[in-house]
């Protein structure tokens, strides 16, 4: 039986491996890096284990509880305090956000608590929602586009936005209207995004939105890998591939030890799937685009004014900010606050983790920690700070002929990359049926877009 080669052992290299060799694949997975997990990142900081990458995954949908239930380990899920994150608005104030929203978007634009955020005057547009047909930006290809149609440009940038980016990195402008799913769907039952919003938030089952795992989400991959190693699949480190193709893959090699790689190194046979984000576009022959998302976490000390002051008033699971204001970060998650497991662990420290669109230094996180949280955080009190960048991938087009999941064809979220990765195992089938001979992933990506 020749061997099903997977390229890259993030999370949709992980699962892709484990269900082909559930179907009988010989298995072979090829990491260029020296670790496995992709965005599911462990960093211990100060003594304290900490997720320092994804640090939740959402609920909805139940796809990733589902995977978890499989893999033996849903009794480790767990919610983040119950509390509803806070807006750094463009004004300079920080308030909580709306009570009732979906992503950034209102259910009742008039509320307090959104006109506290965007103002009056962008408020009443986005009441305008009410007044219209139901089928107008029903066919928007991007969230972005339909709350600007529905609700106006106020409302997007100053409110949809901050939260849109704080949990995806992208702009509502980047992303498809099905990362949130069902609200088209409910915008022409309701004639109203706003309603759309109240009844996908009525009909939501009881609980957060997002949860995690007790001692964070590096147990998933530890779980996978451990998955594997059962059944024998062995993991290369350090390989980095040049080349796909459906057959086969070509290493690549440095002659010169410049850093400058060649498409000329050994050629491994058998059936290639792609799971390595922003390798290749397998269209184009290009690297495929990638975006950076810089993070820094800092640890207060315990027994200081700053860490009473944080664990007495936390602003809820964290703060989101919004374009144009005097702070450079994107979001801050209150970390030690969000997750009981990270307040046991922490014993009487503050965990913070801020995210940048460029690398930030510690001073530039600390004030900007000062700023969101409304406390005063002196230099002494910082007793670690640690950056970590990562790397997220855009869409590509997919030849039929390669076989490829990913973040770069199944979309953004746990859920959508362990539903694809999946699914394609699905597709590919035992190792006998046509679909190993190498015929496309046609059935999922057209699913997945």
């Amino acid at each position: 039986m020749r061997e099903t080669l997977v390229v890259g052992a993030g999370i949709a290299g992980l699962v892709v491996a484990r269900e082909l060799v559930l179907q009988g694949h010989r298995v072979r997975v090829l990491e260029a890096v020296e670790r496995a997990g992709g965005q599911l990142l462990r960093k211990t900081i100060a003594g304290i284990p900490l997720d320092a990458g994804a640090e939740a995954f959402a609920t909805r949908g139940g796809t990733v509880r589902a995977y978890l239930e499989r893999l033996g380990i849903a009794d480790r899920i767990v919610a983040p305090l119950d509390a509803p994150a806070w807006l750094h608005a463009r004004t300079g104030t920080t308030v909580p956000l709306p009570a009732v929203s979906l992503l950034g978007i209102p259910s009742a634009p008039l509320a307090e608590d959104v006109v506290a955020v965007v103002g009056r005057r962008a408020a009443w547009r986005g009441m305008a929602d009410a007044l219209l047909p139901g089928p107008v930006g029903a066919k928007s290809a991007t969230l972005g586009e339909l709350v600007r149609r529905r609700m106006g440009d106020g409302i997007l940038e100053q409110l949809v936005a901050p939260v849109v980016e704080g949990i995806h990195s992208k702009h509502p402008d980047e992303l498809p209207v099905s990362v949130a799913p069902g609200l088209v769907h409910h915008l022409l039952r309701e004639n109203s995004l706003a309603r759309a919003v109240m009844r996908l938030r009525t009909d939501a089952p009881a609980g957060s939105l997002v949860a995690g795992l007790d001692g964070g989400m590096g147990l998933l991959v530890d779980t996978l890998l451990a998955e594997l190693d059962r059944y024998g699949v062995p993991i290369e480190h350090g390989v980095r591939v040049a080349e796909v193709h459906p057959d086969r893959v070509v290493l690549a090699v440095d002659p010169d030890a410049d850093g400058d790689l060649e498409a000329e190194g050994e050629v491994r046979e058998g059936l290639v799937v792609v799971a390595a984000p922003g390798l290749v576009d397998p269209v184009g022959g290009r690297a495929a685009t990638r975006t950076a998302t810089h993070l820094m976490t800092l640890v207060i000390e315990a027994g200081t004014d700053a860490a009473r002051a944080l664990a007495e008033n936390p602003r809820g699971t964290g703060v989101l900010v919004a374009r144009g204001t005097d702070v450079t970060a994107r979001a801050l998650t209150h970390v030690s606050a969000k997750w009981a497991w990270v307040r046991r662990a922490a014993a009487g420290r503050e965990v913070v983790r801020l995210s940048y669109e460029s690398p930030p230094s510690v001073e530039t996180a600390r004030r900007d920690a000062e700023l969101l949280l409304g406390v005063s955080i002196p230099a002494t009190a910082v007793a670690a700070a640690e950056a970590t960048t990562w790397l997220r991938a855009g869409r590509v087009e997919v030849d039929p002929g390669i076989l490829i999941t990913g973040e770069q064809v199944a979309g953004t979220g746990l859920a959508s990359v362990i539903d694809h990765a999946h699914r394609l195992a699905e597709t590919i089938g035992a190792p006998d049926s046509e679909t190993a001979a190498g015929r496309g992933t046609d059935p999922v990506e057209r699913t997945a877009s």
